[in-house]
């Protein structure tokens, strides 16, 4: 049986950081990011790839049924028991359709979902100082992507809560610390449901 987490946050909350250094500490866990995912199927050239990078270049949300196929064959293929997927569900559809997809499915559990909590102004000023760093070349990091994938992050964000709320799967972190801090919090968290 697998065992997901999905860790959700606005752009810059460090969800993706966070979640690769959780990983990195253990041989368990597998990690994927739906951002990269779906940026190695735009680097692929394919014609899905260039579907998506319609979408990602606007700061538009990916077509579900494209994201789903992503996360559902990652989930089946990775090559541990506990996979932490960071930066789905992004909207009420995409929650809807995981939780349907599932219910109907025996080998994967979703065990928590995570919420990396930021203000709008620490998640820009680490957008914007990513955008500066050399090493990482994205054409989505600036201010007026940034503006509408943070209107697109937070207009699901009171319904996508309160229905993991009500299933009894959110967890909360405040994003607001070191890098050391969340990812010690997130780790304690996600052992204590293994």
């Amino acid at each position: 049986m697998k065992k997901l987490f999905l860790i959700i946050g606005a752009p810059g909350s460090g969800k993706t950081t966070d979640a690769e250094l959780i990983a990195a500490k253990h041989d368990s866990i597998t990690h994927y990011s739906t951002g990269d995912m779906l940026r190695a199927e735009i680097a692929s050239g394919s014609q899905r790839g260039q579907t998506i990078d319609s979408f990602v270049s606007k700061g538009k949300i990916v077509p579900i049924e494209i994201v789903i196929e992503t996360i559902v064959g990652a989930i089946k293929s990775a090559p541990t028991n506990i996979v932490v997927i960071d930066g789905y569900p992004r909207s009420i559809e995409q929650m809807t359709e995981l939780d349907k997809y599932l219910e109907n499915e025996a080998e994967v559990s979703l065990t928590n979902v995570i919420e990396v909590e930021v203000s709008q102004d620490t998640a820009f000023q680490r957008v914007l100082g990513r955008a500066a760093d050399a090493k990482v070349v994205r054409t989505d990091d600036n201010e007026e992507v940034f503006l509408n994938r943070m209107k697109l992050y937070i207009e699901p964000l009171s319904e996508i809560k309160t229905f993991y709320t009500e299933k009894n799967l959110l967890k909360v972190i405040s994003g607001e610390g070191t890098i050391e801090e969340i990812v010690s919090e997130m780790d304690i968290f996600i052992q204590s449901r293994v």
